[in-house]
Order: C-alpha cells, then sequence, then structure tokens
C-alpha cells in the first residue's frame, strides 16, 4: 500500500523523520551529561518511544494515567506522571506501582501532599516548581516548598524526589536567544528549588525541567539531572515557526483529499476540517501563519502559498491566489497538510500509517488515546 491507496483523512508518519529528529535531541541532551527523559505525551505511541529512548532507555513522562499504563505493559517502567495528582488518583497510582510501575507523582498544593502521606500507598512525589508560566506550580523561594515535602514524608510511607518544572512560556518565544534566556530561567528555578529542599534535609535525586524550544536552545543544564522535552519527536508549524527546528524536520502530516475545485470563488475544500486538523490556530502569533495547516504534495515539498485558510467540522477551505494551480489540484487529488500543533492533531486518529521518506506505507503503529 502506498499513500496513494489510503482513503483521506487520516495520518502519515515519516519514520525517517522521527528517527533524524529522536536521534538529534538524544545526542544533544547526553552531550551536557543530563538524562533524556521523552514525553510521550506527543505520540503515545510505543514504537516512538522506543526511538526516543534509544538502546537500554527506559524513562518516559506521560500525561494520562491510561499512558502509564500502557507503557508499563510495554516494558517501561521508569515514568513521571507529569501533571498535578489529585487525590482520587492515589489508587490508580498505587495499582501501578504494585505491577513494577516506578512511578512519580507531581504536586503543587499542600492538601494533596497531605492526601498523598495519608494514603496506604508509597508514592515518589516530585513538587512542581513554576519557572515562569504560571500554570501550576510554586515559586522556588516559596514556603509551601518545604511544608509540602514534610507533609508528603510525615507517614514514612512515601519520599520526595526533587522537583519539576516545564517552561511552557518558552513557547511565546520567537528565537533561539529568548528561547535560551526561558531556559537558563527554568534551570535557575528547578536547581534553586532542588537545593532549598536539600538545605531542608531532604533528598532530590530528580531535578526535572523539560520543553522543546528549552532543550533544544538551553545553553547549560548544570545541576539538572534530566530533561522532558516532548513535541520534538514529530515538530510542527508551530515548531518552526519559533525557529526550533527546519521545515524539514517535519514528520507528521494528515493525508487529505480535494473535494471541491472552484475556480471562480478562488477556493479548495478538503475533506480534513476541524476534527482532522485541530482547531489550534498557534502559527497566527508567529512570523509567518500556516493557517490550520501548510499544504504540501505527497512527496512533503511544500506548496507554497497553500494553507489551511478555514475549518468546518469536515471541510478545510484553502484559498488560492494563482489560478495555474487549480489545474493540478482536480477533485480527487491527495495532499498531505502539516499541521500546527501536532499533538492535538494526532489525538484525533488511532494508528499511525507509517513512511520511510518515500510514498510506501511501511508499518501502521498504534497510539494510546483516552484517559
Amino acid at each position: 500500500m502506498n499513500l496513494y491507496d489510503l482513503p483521506t483523512p487520516t495520518l502519515i508518519l515519516d519514520r525517517r523523520r522521527v528517527r533524524a529528529n529522536t536521534d538529534e535531541m538524544r545526542v544533544r541532551i547526553h552531550a551536557h551529561g543530563v538524562a533524556l527523559r521523552p514525553h510521550a505525551k506527543t505520540a503515545k505511541s510505543v514504537d516512538v518511544a522506543r526511538m526516543a529512548v534509544g538502546d537500554g532507555g527506559n524513562a518516559l513522562a506521560v500525561s494520562t494515567l491510561r499512558e502509564a499504563d500502557y507503557f508499563l505493559n510495554q516494558g517501561f517502567t521508569d515514568l513521571v506522571y507529569a501533571v498535578c495528582i489529585t487525590p482520587d488518583k492515589l489508587d490508580v497510582v498505587a495499582a501501578l506501582v504494585e505491577r513494577g510501575a516506578e512511578l512519580k507523582i507531581i504536586t503543587d498544593n499542600l492538601a494533596v501532599a497531605e492526601a498523598i502521606s495519608n494514603h496506604p500507598g508509597a508514592h515518589r512525589v516530585l513538587i512542581e516548581i513554576d519557572c515562569g508560566e504560571h500554570r501550576t506550580g510554586v515559586v522556588a523561594d516559596s514556603p509551601s516548598l518545604n511544608e509540602m515535602a514534610v507533609a508528603v514524608e510525615r507517614s514514612g510511607r512515601s519520599k520526595i524526589l526533587g522537583v519539576l518544572t516545564h517552561a511552557g512560556h518558552s513557547y511565546a518565544t520567537r528565537t533561539p536567544d529568548a528561547a535560551a534566556v526561558i531556559a537558563e530561567a527554568e534551570r535557575v528555578a528547578a536547581v534553586t528549588a532542588g537545593e532549598r529542599l536539600r538545605e531542608a534535609g531532604f533528598e532530590t535525586p530528580i531535578i526535572s525541567v523539560g520543553s522543546t524550544p528549552t532543550a533544544t536552545h538551553g545553553v547549560t543544564f548544570d545541576g539538572v539531572t534530566e530533561v522532558r522535552p516532548g513535541v520534538y519527536v514529530f515538530q510542527d508549524m508551530f515548531q518552526v515557526g519559533i525557529g526550533s527546528c527546519s521545515i524539514n524536520a517535519l514528520a507528521l502530516s494528515v493525508l487529505a483529499s480535494v473535494i471541491a475545485n472552484n475556480r471562480d470563488r478562488g477556493t479548495l475544500m478538503l475533506d480534513a476540517g476541524g476534527l482532522a486538523l485541530s482547531k489550534d490556530r498557534s502559527t497566527s502569533n508567529s512570523d509567518f501563519d500556516a493557517g490550520f495547516g501548510q499544504i504540501a504534495d505527497l512527496s512533503g515539498a511544500i506548496l507554497p502559498g497553500l494553507r489551511v485558510n478555514s475549518v468546518h467540522q469536515e471541510h478545510g477551505e484553502v484559498l488560492v491566489e494563482d489560478p495555474a494551480l487549480f489545474a493540478n489540484l482536480t477533485v480527487g487529488t491527495k495532499v498531505r497538510v502539516f499541521p500546527n500543533h501536532a499533538c492535538m492533531t494526532a489525538a484525533a486518529y488511532e494508528v499511525y500509517n507509517v513512511i520511510d521518506g518515500g510514498f510506501e506505507v511501511v508499518d501502521q503503529w498504534e497510539r494510546c488515546n483516552g484517559w
């Protein structure tokens, strides 16, 4: 089977580009003497995870407990659930630990820290640090940092293992230098918080940071023990726009068909709309606007000036400024659309149709969806 044979819309993954992206990041992070813990929330796929960790690797970050269960079943035991835990999920965490998971959970809340201590399970805990995004986490000099650590360890069953932070605000940068500044602030926040815990008598073997922009452009990771980038495995148009990768690194695309060709209106319509592409418009704030996705031919070569300008549930509208392009984009023609946000787009699909730099579909890889 090749791309011409597949029904549309469907998800395409270029294995050659995934391998290049994962190899590049692994070499970069290991050159700093730091461990790489890929965030599996982007791909939610054991096949991609194995490429990301490399030979002998076993460490992943996950964003759902279903992912934790899925990757544990595939032999990954060293897991961080990188979303603040709620007390009602502690039974599920304990069951995963009982099955052999070295599962670390995170919190930024004193009441939750007390609930963790009171739970009959033996939990491994990281305190989340706010390094500037102001989404979740406590600042490094907050008195609650030590209060939470004391609360977690009060019963003697659970243990503080360190701190975790995520510089999500690095996505607002537009240059490598700006991302490097955020990366340094991220590093300092995590290292400072870890030092405060050590001064209070707590061991902190894990100082965890990470986002794709900061992992890509950070100058030093001194004092950090691990880095957790995620979207780098696929990259996307937004990462191109903020300078984290080149357009040749884009590994994920949606195969779509032209379903209407209207010269009078100057539009094409694709069978890939909001559900197939997501409604992420993150590139609207970049130096260029890819609409709801940049259009390419089946080889992956960008078709300049063609993007999905608007979407309905199952329709993607393309404005065509050059009338000569209509001749090669007749009804039934298949194209590829590179999305703005690979994580959001991939979430609509159950499998990846895998190519290896060409047109032939060489494999299908499953995804773990849901919560």
